[in-house]
C-alpha cells in the first residue's frame, strides 16, 4: 500500500519508556511513507500514545483522543499504551476511538494501519499478561539528537499496592544485551553523544535472563561502544544500589553522576502499606553510599503525598527524611485511586484539599533543595552537553546540561551536540533561574 498521502500524528503522555515507543512508531511510520505533521494540525491518522499510572493520566489520555477526532472528524483515531490496555475495548470503540493497539503491539503499527485502512480489519489485542519474552523495538539513527532513550526493559513483578503497571505492561522481560549494543551503535553512528537506559523496572533487567545477566554488565556492555560519550541510568530501586554497585559505576567514565532512586515515602509505616519492601534507612544507606563514592552527585527521586492512611505524622516523618536526604531535584505526586489496586481498597483516603496542601509544601522543600544544589556547584568545573539554542538576556547561547543533570545557558557555544568544559555560575539564586556555563578557552 502507498502511504505517502496519508499524514499521521503521535501525540505521548506518560513515561520515558512510552517516549521512546512513540519514537520507535514514528520511525516504522516513516520508513513505511506516511508524512509524519505536528499533532495540532489535521492529519489522516492521529495515535495517542496513553498513559494509565493515574486518574489524572486516564482523563488526559481521554481528552487527547477526543481532541484528535475534534481536529478531524474523519482520521483515523489510535488508541494504543496503558489506558488503552487497562480500558475495555469496547467502550473505547463506542467512545469514538477506531483502533485499540496494546502495549505488545506498537510495532506491528503500519501493518495493523494497512490492514484497518485497505480492509477495515482491527487486530485482536494481545493479553500483556501472557507476554513471556521481551519484544525488541528499535529506534533509527536520530540524526542531531543528542540524547536517546532506549528501552531495555519491560514489565514490572513488584505489585506496588498504588499501582496498576503490572496489569498493564506484564511481568518483567529483560532485552537481550546484544541486540542494546547494536541500537546504541546506531544511534552513536547518527549523531547521538547520550544513552538513558530505561525501562518500566530498571532494577529488575536480567532475572529472566541467563546467570551473569544484571542490569551492571549491561552497562558495562554498552560502556563499550565507540563514540558514545555519556550513559545515564533511568529510575532505579535503592536495593539495587549497593556500595559495591556504586563502585562498580563510578568506574565507568561514560556514566553520568547523576541517579534517580525511587522513594515514594519517606515514612516507614507508609512505605510498608504501599508494598515498597525497603525501609527509609535501607534507602539512606544507598543514598550515603552513592555520595561516598561519588562526592556531589544529582540524586533525584519521586514521593507520594496523601496515601490512604497517611497521617499528619506520617507526612511530616517523610518530609523530614527527605529534608535529610538533600535531592538535588524532587517529583511530587498526588496519590490517585486506581481501580484494581489494593491500595483503593483501602480505608482512611485522604480528601483532595489535604493532599494539595502536602503536595505544595513538599514541592517548596524540592525547590529549596534545587536551590542549595545548584549553589553548592557554583564555581566549580564541570561539563555540559549542548542542545538546544537558546537566548537570554539578549545573548545568544544554547541550553544544555552537565553530567550531574544540571540545565545550564552556556551563552556564545557554537552549536548543538558539543561537550565542553567550564564553570557553573548559580545565576539568579531561585529553580527557576537557569544557571550560566562559562567555557573554558
Amino acid at each position: 500500500m502507498d502511504f505517502k498521502d496519508i499524514a499521521a500524528s503521535i501525540h505521548t503522555l506518560g513515561c520515558k519508556v512510552n517516549i521512546y515507543e512513540s519514537e520507535v512508531m514514528e520511525g516504522l511510520l516513516l520508513e513505511a511513507g506516511f508524512r509524519m505533521v505536528p499533532f495540532t494540525e489535521k492529519a489522516d491518522v492521529y495515535i495517542i500514545n496513553t498513559c494509565s499510572v493515574t486518574n489524572i493520566a486516564d482523563r488526559k489520555s481521554r481528552q487527547m483522543l477526543h481532541r484528535a477526532r475534534a481536529l478531524n472528524p474523519d482520521a483515523v483515531v489510535v488508541a494504543c499504551g496503558c489506558y488503552a490496555e487497562a480500558e475495555e475495548e469496547e467502550r473505547l470503540l463506542s467512545d469514538g476511538v477506531d483502533l485499540v493497539i496494546g502495549n505488545e503491539e506498537k510495532g506491528r503499527i503500519v501493518r495493523i494501519l494497512e490492514d484497518y485502512l485497505k480492509n477495515g480489519v482491527r487486530p485482536a489485542k494481545s493479553p500483556v499478561s501472557k507476554a513471556e519474552a521481551f519484544r525488541p523495538l528499535r529506534l533509527g539513527a536520530l540524526h542531531g539528537h543528542t540524547r536517546a532513550d532506549v528501552k531495555v526493559q519491560d514489565g514490572c513483578s513488584q505489585f506496588c499496592t498504588y499501582c496498576i503497571i503490572p496489569y498493564v505492561r506484564g511481568r518483567i522481560r529483560s532485552r537481550d544485551a546484544e541486540d542494546t549494543v547494536r541500537e546504541v551503535e546506531g544511534l552513536v553512528r547518527g549523531g547521538t553523544r547520550e544513552i538513558v537506559l530505561t525501562g518500566i523496572h530498571l532494577s529488575s533487567y536480567g532475572k529472566d535472563l541467563g546467570p551473569g545477566e544484571d542490569l551492571l554488565s549491561l552497562i558495562r556492555a554498552v560502556h563499550e561502544v565507540p563514540g558514545l560519550s555519556r550513559i545515564r541510568l533511568g529510575s532505579l530501586e535503592p536495593r539495587l544500589v549497593t556500595r559495591d554497585f556504586a563502585e562498580a559505576l563510578a568506574a565507568l567514565p561514560k556514566v553520568c553522576p547523576h541517579f534517580h532512586l525511587s522513594l515514594q515515602s519517606g515514612s516507614a509505616k507508609t512505605l510498608k502499606r504501599m508494598n515498597r519492601r525497603y525501609t527509609p534507612e535501607e534507602y539512606a544507606e544507598s543514598i550515603r553510599g552513592l555520595r561516598a563514592v561519588y562526592g556531589a552527585p544529582g540524586l533525584t527521586t519521586d514521593v507520594i503525598v496523601g496515601f490512604p492512611g497517611e497521617t499528619e505524622a506520617d507526612f511530616e516523618e517523610s518530609m523530614a527524611f527527605v529534608r535529610e536526604m538533600a535531592f538535588s531535584d524532587l517529583h511530587v505526586f498526588r496519590y490517585s485511586r486506581r481501580k484494581g489496586t489494593a491500595a483503593d481498597r483501602m480505608p482512611d483516603q485522604l480528601t483532595e484539599a489535604v493532599k494539595a496542601e502536602r503536595s505544595r509544601k513538599l514541592i517548596a522543600l524540592g525547590e529549596e533543595m534545587s536551590e542549595a544544589f545548584i549553589a553548592s556547584l557554583d564555581g566549580k568545573p564541570a561539563e555540559a552537553l549542548t542542545e538546544e539554542p537558546a537566548v537570554r538576556d539578549g545573548a545568544e547561547g544554547y541550553t544544555g546540561y552537565t553530567r550531574e543533570y544540571v540545565r545550564v545557558f552556556l551563552p556564545g557555544a557554537a552549536g548543538p551536540n558539543r561537550i565542553v568544559s567550564g564553570i557553573l555560575r548559580k545565576g539568579g539564586g531561585t529553580a527557576a533561574e537557569i544557571p550560566v556555563f562559562t567555557e573554558n578557552t
